[in-house]
């Protein structure tokens, strides 16, 4: 009898993944927990294996498809396997066939935004039945911890009444909690498009999905608050472009080194917010994360322990990751973990931007393009190198005097590369 093998959840609250890749074709003989599909879910991207040994009999999916977890994706003939290896020895190799291919899943309907229960005035921590099971995932819970969410009081829009990330973040929203507007956002339903003119629909990748939801979350979260300043990297570029021997030293890995000296220093700045313990945790670890543009969109990945990493070492590893993100070979442990993120313009252009903050860190920060200014430099007025450096925060937790001394500090050592010999 043949097995249909159906897309299993693979990450916690991703109902939909996008297919990176098919590893195998119609007729090929697998053997069990072999790779048979790369998909891409949220950001990371995860090899699914075969559940048993067999023929691949037919694959309904293509490259590119929108799957859903629960989507029939193969049909795999368990009897195929024996019955392959044994004509492998006495048969020529079987012509190959042509690859059925399903239709792309359907859009997945939209999902109906959880309503939240308690009024604008009441706390959203409130008292429940201890005895009853909650049906939510392990990151579903850890969001409510940090949000002093209670989930008995979460509308679940899951299967069985699941209790989503996503409900949770309504729940706060409606809720007017934690630095939110006050009350729910009703979002009206778009008008028809189609009725004005030729429209094209392209279905948002996991990628994209992933970001919307991280991004959302941040901005009805973080009450956002930029520091803006100038270096002057004339000096520094100089230097900069005078190391010759070793891996390309970026800016960013620079920077890198620079940002852990002051999180050292500004320990605030290396913190998250536990809003239902009333307390600032303070990491002692310095995982910094580095925003990569790619064709799919834009992944995080973090560079662990910097602070035990020459700059020649950052340098190198980052130009590793970054290809590996474009190649979409990152991992979760890739992504998570991260205490501090910098995000760099600079390649592309721009005189400044508001950088989001990364949810659950406090801060973030940006650089901008260099450009010739002048300057009053030793008493006259030169052209130097001024590079913009744009730092968001949280202001729960960190004041704008704190802020502008922490971007004034970078901006000097940026200034003087020198410095970080110092903390090397």
């Amino acid at each position: 009898m043949s097995i249909e093998f159906k897309l299993q959840a693979l990450k916690e609250n991703v109902e939909i993944v996008e297919v990176n890749a098919i590893k195998v074709n119609v007729g090929d003989i697998v053997t069990k927990d072999q790779p048979l599909v790369e998909v891409q879910a949220d950001k990371a991207a995860l090899e699914v294996p075969s559940p048993a040994a067999g023929k691949i009999s037919q694959i309904l999916i293509k490259q590119g498809d929108q799957v859903k977890i629960g989507q029939l994706i193969f049909v795999i003939d368990p009897a195929g396997a024996g019955a392959g290896a044994a004509a492998a020895s006495s048969s020529p190799p079987p012509v190959p066939q042509k690859t059925p291919v399903a239709a792309s899943a359907p859009a997945p309907a939209a999902v109906p935004v959880a309503t939240a229960t308690a009024t604008k005035t009441a706390p959203i921590v409130l008292a429940h039945d201890d005895n009853k099971v909650i049906p939510a995932g392990p990151s579903t819970r850890r969001i409510a911890r940090e949000l002093g969410v209670d989930l008995g009081h979460v509308p679940g829009t899951g299967r069985h009444g699941r209790v989503s990330e996503d409900d949770v973040r309504s729940f706060v929203r409606g809720s007017g909690s934690n630095g939110s507007s006050g009350g729910s956002i009703s979002v009206p339903p778009l008008p028809r498009f189609e009725d004005f003119g030729t429209v094209e629909r392209q279905p948002m990748s996991a990628i994209r999905r992933a970001t919307a939801r991280q991004m959302s979350l941040s901005w009805s979260i973080v009450p956002h608050v930029t520091q803006s300043d100038l270096s002057d990297i004339t000096d520094f570029e100089a230097f900069r472009k005078s190391q010759t021997k070793g891996p390309k030293l970026t800016i960013s890995a620079f920077a890198m080194k620079a940002v852990v000296v002051l999180l050292k220093e500004y320990p605030v700045f290396n913190s998250s917010i536990d809003v239902a313990g009333n307390q600032i945790i303070h990491k002692k670890f310095y995982n910094i994360g580095v925003a990569v543009d790619t064709e799919n969109g834009l992944l995080v990945p973090v560079i662990r322990d910097v602070d035990k990493k020459s700059i020649a070492e950052l340098a190198e590893e980052l130009t590793s990751i970054a290809e590996r993100a474009r190649q979409r070979k990152l991992d979760s442990k890739d992504l998570t973990g991260g205490t501090f993120t910098i995000t760099n313009l600079g390649g592309i252009g721009g005189t400044g931007f508001t950088p989001i903050v990364n949810y659950p860190e406090v801060a973030i920060l940006g650089i901008s393009r260099g450009r010739l200014e002048p300057v009053v430099h030793n008493g006259e007025i030169v052209p130097r190198l001024m590079m913009p450096l744009s730092l968001s925060y949280d202001h729960r937790v960190i004041d704008g005097a704190i802020a502008a001394r922490f971007t004034r500090r970078l901006a000097e050592m940026l200034e003087n590369p020198y410095q970080l010999l110092i903390h090397a």
